[in-house]
């Protein structure tokens, strides 16, 4: 069938010319990664900062409590030390109390955030997914890709949104709240301690650099991992006639090797980064002591002075180091945000969504295709259709026939509106479709194909699905029009039984007929017929066939075919050549 070829002509273009994956790694700014944010979402975040910054202070104070212990014994009598160490005791508890307030509200209240934000990233994404127009998949995403994004990068998301983001606060407000209470109790040493920042400051940024190239390369390794798993299992049935097990493993272990690469790089460059910022925070820390003995000798510095100051800087600098995997995760969920939001964002061109355009009250189904020219977005150097004309009157069936790609199917697409011809114009009663109301006009227009789609879910769902308000008299009637009555009866569970994943569990012919049901529960005025009967043998071909004749009486139907059997019964036959007409009659 031609759709079958120009299906797959947008992977083959992808991996032609090596898709999106070979451009540069983009990622939205930080403060866009909250664009989703309603003013519930935007309290709990100011709520959480304020338990992180709590949070986050907590740790360079208890130097400040620390200092005071060693005053207490270095200061104290034997008789007078307990009691001074008492109130110190007694200040760790206090410190103790809000700080795990603050734990508390930086935990819940960034965790309830990131996970009601990712929540309504999904829900917004899977509704751009399927408002995009057929082009979108043909050239710019796969099935396995749209997966992928909605399965992980959410969950990456979540995470930078959520936990990491809330750890970020703490940890800053731990480093400039160290050096703060460091520059208060001793400038001078702090002084000394801060020579070895520029160098912490510089291993943190070079490896944060690299993990953001690093995880992207890993993000795309897992979306072709699993695109090709998605693509091998939806075609089974296939991959297991052909002998293709073997090569769909290689495939995917192809791909999985590759993200395993680019983990082990992953590890190797946070290891890097953590070894060579502890590294010069432990050098540092043996200069400080050394210092310090100077300026108790010399300036008259407490030891308790010393150590406030020496812890202070230890926590404010412990915590500069501990940030960079949340600044890795961070940077991470922008890149994730990116290829989301993209095309949350992104407007197609035929939009369902629109409810702009014309409402007939009574359509009559006279089609006409005026001159039209169209290429498929994936294979823009591809004439197919070459100022092809045709024209349905209301009421009558034309059949369609050609060798395969020349452009049979191709009609069917543009009159569902599928596709917009770049050159002439598709008309239903006589108005450009452009200017209907998409909804309604594919509401009017009823579409069985070679290969029908059965959802995961009983019969009677699979039919309804063409009216989701139907009753189960007018299910039943559907059913009897379309030859299926007899089969589903027989059935255990009737109308109830599972179909299976993508029907496997009924015949080529029965799937055949419940799909015409669900198109004769639209009560289409305008019926499009893409080789319904090619796949099926010729005693399924017969049943279907005699569904397929009663439906069409009084309606506009376009039938796609190459058995002479399915076009016996039509008013007319258009032959079709290299997008051109060349005979009807």
């Amino acid at each position: 069938m031609d759709a079958t070829a120009e299906a797959s002509s947008g992977e083959g273009a992808r991996h032609a010319h090596g898709g999106k994956d070979d451009r540069p790694e983009k990622k939205v700014p930080l403060l866009g990664m909250f664009r989703y944010a309603d003013r519930l979402d935007m309290l709990l975040m100011v709520v959480g900062s304020l338990g992180a910054v709590g949070n986050g202070v907590s740790e360079p104070l208890i130097s400040v409590l620390f200092g005071d212990v060693i005053n207490s014994f270095g200061e104290s009598t034997t008789s007078t030390v307990l009691r001074a160490v008492t109130k110190v005791v007694l200040n760790f508890i206090y410190l103790g109390i809000g700080t795990a307030v603050a734990s508390f509200l930086q935990v819940a209240c960034w965790t309830m955030a990131g996970e009601r934000q990712s929540a309504r990233i999904r829900s917004l994404y899977l509704k751009s997914v399927l408002r995009q127009d057929i082009a979108f998949f043909d050239t710019e995403m796969t099935t396995g890709e749209a997966v992928s994004r909605m399965s992980s990068d959410t969950v990456i998301i979540q995470d930078a949104l959520g936990e990491k983001a809330g750890k970020l606060v703490q940890l800053t407000s731990a480093f400039f709240g160290g050096f703060i209470i460091a520059f208060t109790k001793g400038w001078l040493l702090t002084l000394v301690m801060l020579t070895s920042l520029p160098l912490v400051a510089i291993a943190g940024a070079v490896s944060a650099q690299m993990l953001t190239r690093v995880s992207s390369k890993r993000l795309t390794s897992y979306s072709d991992a699993a695109n090709t798993v998605e693509q091998t299992i939806g075609s089974i049935r296939t991959v297991v006639s052909f002998n293709g097990e073997k090569k769909a493993i290689e495939m995917y272990n192809k791909f999985i090797k590759s993200a395993y690469r680019t983990v082990v790089e992953e590890g190797l460059v946070n290891g890097f980064g953590m070894g060579s910022v502890f590294c010069i925070l432990f050098s540092s820390y043996g200069l400080a002591f050394w210092y310090g003995g100077k300026l108790i000798i010399d300036k008259g510095y407490t030891g308790g002075k010393i150590v406030t100051v020496l812890f202070a800087v230890l926590n404010g600098a412990t915590s500069l180091g501990n940030a960079t995997p949340s600044i890795s995760a961070i940077a991470e969920g922008q890149s994730a945000a990116y290829r989301l939001f993209e095309t949350i964002e992104r407007k197609p061109e035929i939009d369902s969504d629109d409810t702009s355009g014309m409402i007939m009250e009574n359509i009559k189904g006279y089609v006409e295709l005026k001159d039209v020219y169209f290429r498929y977005p994936a294979r823009p150097g591809q004439l197919i259709l070459d100022g092809l004309s045709l024209q349905v009157a209301s009421g009558t069936t034309m059949a369609i026939v050609g060798e395969s790609g020349s452009g049979k199917s191709t009609v069917i697409s543009l009159v569902e509106r599928f596709y917009d011809p770049q050159a002439g114009e598709v008309l239903i009663d006589g108005v450009n479709i452009k200017n209907l109301n998409l909804d309604w006009i594919r509401g009017k227009i009823g579409l069985v194909s070679q290969e029908p789609l059965l959802f995961m879910t009983s019969i009677k769902d699979n039919i309804i699905y063409g009216k989701e308000d139907a009753t189960l008299e007018e299910i039943k009637r559907a059913a009897e029009l379309a030859n299926a009555a007899n089969f589903i009866d027989k059935l255990p569970n009737g109308y109830d039984t599972l179909v299976g994943q993508r029907g496997t569990l009924l015949s080529g012919g029965q799937k055949q007929r419940i799909a015409i049901a669900r198109a004769i529960l639209k009560d289409p005025k305008i019926l499009l017929l893409d080789e319904a009967t090619s796949a099926l043998d010729v005693e399924s071909e017969r049943i279907v066939q005699e569904a397929l004749n009663r439906i069409m009486v009084e309606r506009t139907t376009l039938v796609v075919a190459h058995r002479l059997s399915t076009v016996r019964n039509v008013d007319c036959i258009t032959v079709v050549h290299q997008g051109k007409i060349v005979e009807q009659g």
